[in-house]
């Protein structure tokens, strides 16, 4: 389609490309008073695409077109004439072969390159030879290449380096945006971006890895380089030293290991009252004996930090510790009714050296006025015994190794008082007044 009475003229070279760009023109019938304008569609475009120049408020009595590159109409700018009295149009000397002019004065570039960008004149001629002129300019953008993120230092240590993050290539007309974590990073007392292509980081510490990435963009696309993950160095941390306990039995075998946040992985080393003993971070001493007592020292060493970083383990053989923190055996609950009006729990267990607790309802017992402990706390005596102290009791016993329960024994308080106190059960014919005062029956 091309508009109406006119077709595109290009010097006399044919363009079968123009549907597009002649959608756009249109003709006017301007006010008197407007002035001539250009407009780029669009302004900003991508290079091999396409830009109309796009004419407003031409005058009606204008008889000839004149197109030039730049800000200046000299003839050695001239790229394209046209008359509307032969219809024709003439080539100039910067034409490029890539230019299509209309009747009504716009001109479409094609195929566009970089060095396309920048202004174009416009200027028009009336009969007797007056002229007027208006300039346009679009910018022609390369499709972004792909970036890439280069550092200027590839294994910075905490707490001393910092580093300087650069995306590249440097392109004209683009923006650079950065992301770490896929979060927008915004300037901070540690963070610096320079001309949005350099991020600076001050001091790094490893929470400072990343990953990172840069994105570029202009207004005709935008590109993201592949993520980059720092590798700091830092450590070794205080190393941690495994298991916990400090007593063991004589006889047993010592597994000891140690561990220490550090980048790269920490060299660990043991020693024994003084004397080097490993290089390695699991220690195994067998068959321990009473000699074996004493501190033991773990050293993390970091080889790109030279740190160093230590913890020492006072270790204890002994048989008293051997029956202090054996494993408790599950206790048992007794319950004997000693007076019409009281019960008395007994916790039984055969461990030494354990301590009572006792519990109610899951909860640990809170003692009453009426309510009264054996000196090893394994007896709990309640006299008198009344309805709210009904439930479920157990005993707990415990060493500092280990601790357990007794199974749940549920303790029933019937109400009015029977003058047998030390049945268990009635028989459903009895009078409630003869019902014993305790019914305990094991959970």
């Amino acid at each position: 389609m091309q508009p109406p009475s006119a077709c595109p003229c290009r010097g006399g070279i044919p363009w079968q490309g123009v549907l597009l760009a002649v959608s756009l023109l249109t003709f006017w019938n301007p006010h008197p008073t407007a002035q001539l304008t250009v407009e780029p569609v669009p302004s900003d475009v991508a290079e091999g695409r396409d830009v109309l120049l796009l004419v407003h408020n031409v005058s009606g009595n204008t008889v000839g077109y004149h197109w030039y590159r730049g800000q200046i109409t000299e003839r050695s700018r001239l790229i394209v004439s046209y008359s509307n009295l032969t219809h024709s149009a003439t080539q100039g000397p910067a034409f490029s072969g890539r230019e299509t002019i209309y009747p009504n004065g716009s001109l479409l570039f094609v195929n566009l390159t970089k060095e396309d960008t920048g202004f174009y004149t416009l200027q028009t001629t009336t009969p007797n030879f007056d002229t007027e002129a208006a300039t346009g300019e679009f910018r022609v953008h390369e499709k972004l290449p792909k970036p890439n993120i280069t550092i200027n230092n590839s294994q910075p240590m905490e707490g001393e380096d910092s580093l300087a993050l650069t995306c590249e290539p440097e392109i004209n007309y683009a923006t650079y945006l950065w992301k770490i974590n896929n979060q927008t990073i915004p300037d901070g007392d540690r963070l610096k971006l320079s001309n949005n292509r350099t991020l600076t980081l001050f001091n790094v510490t490893r929470n400072d890895t990343g990953p990172y990435e840069c994105e570029t963009q202009n207004p005709v696309s935008a590109s993201h380089s592949d993520p980059l993950t720092l590798n700091i160095s830092y450590g070794p941390d205080a190393p941690i030293m495994k298991p916990p306990d400090s007593h063991f039995c004589p006889g047993t075998n010592l597994n000891l290991s140690c561990h220490a946040d550090s980048n790269p992985p920490a060299q660990f080393s043991w020693s024994f009252n003084g004397r080097p003993l490993e290089y390695t971070q699991e220690l195994s001493v067998p068959n321990l004996s009473t000699n074996n007592s004493r501190s033991y020292v773990c050293v993390a060493h970091n080889s790109v930090t030279n740190l160093n970083r230590t913890t020492t383990k006072n270790i204890t053989i002994s048989d008293k510790w051997t029956l202090e923190h054996r494993l408790v055996a599950q206790p048992s609950l007794r319950a004997t009714n000693t007076e019409p009006h009281s019960v008395a729990l007994t916790c039984l267990s055969g461990d030494p050296g354990i301590s009572i607790t006792w519990i109610l309802n899951s909860q640990t017992l809170q003692l009453t006025d009426r309510m009264q402990l054996s000196p090893d706390h394994r007896t709990l005596t309640i006299d008198p015994v009344r309805q709210e102290d009904a439930g479920e009791y157990q005993c707990e016993a415990s060493n500092p190794a280990s601790s357990t329960r007794s199974d749940r024994y549920r303790l029933a308080v019937i109400w009015p008082v029977s003058s047998k106190a030390s049945e268990t059960t009635a028989p459903q014919h009895q009078d409630p007044a003869k019902v014993p005062l305790t019914a305990p029956h094991p959970w």
